[in-house]
């Protein structure tokens, strides 16, 4: 195998990169398939990792990649991911931000939290670890989970990365039995799979570089570096009203020129776009305005879209605090209407069962309010894809609940909106973030 880094993965310091967005995955799989190896290798021969760096992670004369990432004591001691590490790297053609998630199903938790701001995800599945001599074979459960949860968090580009083919006896066929039974599996859950690569995360081949020869496992196409540096960046709302979660408020004297001595509302608008001139309503109040200045990240009056963060001046003092939505007041606004009762899938995180009749906080954007579970109306079976009726939700399922908000909330399906169709449960005594709600 060929395993030499060409100058096209080198690091460059050309102006037209700095313009080019970067693109934000995530790698993802059950425990031990090589995440963090696989991260390491990337980050290695691209030559994004120091030398002295290199050198700390030396064991018994050999470079182990995973403590590239693996950074917390517990997580090299237990040889386990825990918690997502991000890391940055840049090729000729872009740069990148990869989430490291942990493939332990107790931490499904973290991984949907990176997965829910990804680009793009790439499953990794270790060819040790299946039946490979068998074309029937049968996926790994946290395979399956991962997926399904990358479907419902609508990460737009999946690619699946079959690892450790050098561990087995017959690579090609190893390949060729995993890749059918992916296929059948995206096709019975509806994920759209952008390739299935065959690579080894620990020799490095079909990572950065093609792999070389009449095609390593039968494979023919490019390497999974190369990939990645085609896939697009998650396209903004910008075809929706305007939603704008206000995160903090600022208040200038009035010889300030910047807001005329107005309070600005600084976010990340969530949906459509906002510039001068438009009719804002605030919720809850329900009051009306008009936006008086834009200012973008760098405080310059700018029209700013979907994705970015603004800060908005009205023309009018209206009482807005932290966690007001300011939104479309227009005719385009009237689908954005708030409800006090919701439909959604949630992805339940909390050793605590989800159990109709609860309360939990919910939050929606910067928002907090009570939420209470109407009913479960059924739980998803991560091996079959089914639906059957459940009295609870355990740790990791997967369901469709009903949930009547204290106050309402603006929203809209998941499937069309990130932010306006997601909120957060957690749970009123502990604290903790008990449930991953998609709403239908």
């Amino acid at each position: 195998m060929n395993t030499t880094t060409s100058s096209r993965a080198e690091p460059v310091q050309a102006q037209a990169q700095d313009t080019r967005p970067a693109l934000k995955f995530i790698t993802c799989g059950s425990v031990d398939d090589g995440k963090s190896t696989l991260i390491g290798r990337l980050l290695v021969d691209s030559k994004a990792v120091l030398q002295d760096h290199l050198a700390g992670v030396q064991r018994h004369g050999t470079t182990d990649l995973a403590l590239l990432t693996d950074g917390l004591s517990a997580e090299r001691e237990q040889g386990i991911t825990i918690d997502v590490a991000y890391r940055y790297f840049n090729t000729e053609a872009r740069k990148f931000i990869i989430g490291d998630a942990p493939g332990h199903e107790q931490y499904t938790r973290n991984m949907v939290t990176a997965a829910s701001s990804a680009d793009a995800a790439v499953m990794l599945v270790d060819a040790s670890k299946l039946a490979w001599q068998n074309p029937g074979l049968s996926l790994l459960p946290q395979t399956r989970r991962h997926s399904v949860l990358l479907k419902l968090l609508r990460v737009p580009s999946i690619v699946f990365a079959v690892n450790k083919l050098d561990a087995v006896a017959d690579g090609t066929l190893a390949f060729a039995n995993i890749r059918a039974a992916l296929a059948t599996f995206a096709e019975q859950a509806g994920i759209a799979i952008v390739a299935t690569v065959p690579v080894s995360a620990l020799k490095g081949w079909n990572v950065v570089e093609p792999a070389t020869g009449a095609g390593w496992c039968g494979y023919h196409g490019p390497s999974l570096l190369q990939i990645l540096e085609q896939l697009p960046v998650t396209s903004s709302d910008t075809g929706l009203p305007l939603a704008f979660p206000v995160q903090w408020v600022e208040k200038f004297p009035s010889s300030a020129d910047t807001s005329q001595g107005r309070r600005v509302f600084w976010g990340r608008v969530a949906s459509g776009a906002v510039s001068p001139g438009q009719v804002i309503r605030t919720m809850p109040s329900g009051q009306t305005a008009v936006v008086a200045q834009v200012l973008n990240h760098v405080r310059q009056a700018w029209a700013v879209s979907g994705g970015q963060s603004a800060g908005i001046v009205l023309d009018r003092e209206l009482d807005v605090s932290r966690g007001d939505w300011l939104l479309a007041g227009d005719a385009a606004g009237d689908e954005l209407q708030p409800r006090r009762e919701i439909q959604a899938t949630v992805a339940w995180l909390d050793d605590e069962p989800l159990q109709p009749g609860r309360t939990y906080w919910a939050l929606h954007g910067h928002r907090w309010v009570k939420a209470r579970v109407l009913r479960i109306d059924h739980q998803i079976d991560i091996q079959t894809l089914a639906e059957h009726e459940t009295a609870h939700l355990v740790a990791n399922a997967i369901g469709q609940v009903r949930l009547a908000l204290q106050e309402p909330l603006v929203t809209l399906p998941f499937e069309r909106a990130r932010s306006l169709g997601a909120l957060v449960l957690v749970d009123t005594a502990s604290h903790r973030t008990a449930g991953a709600v998609l709403v239908r």
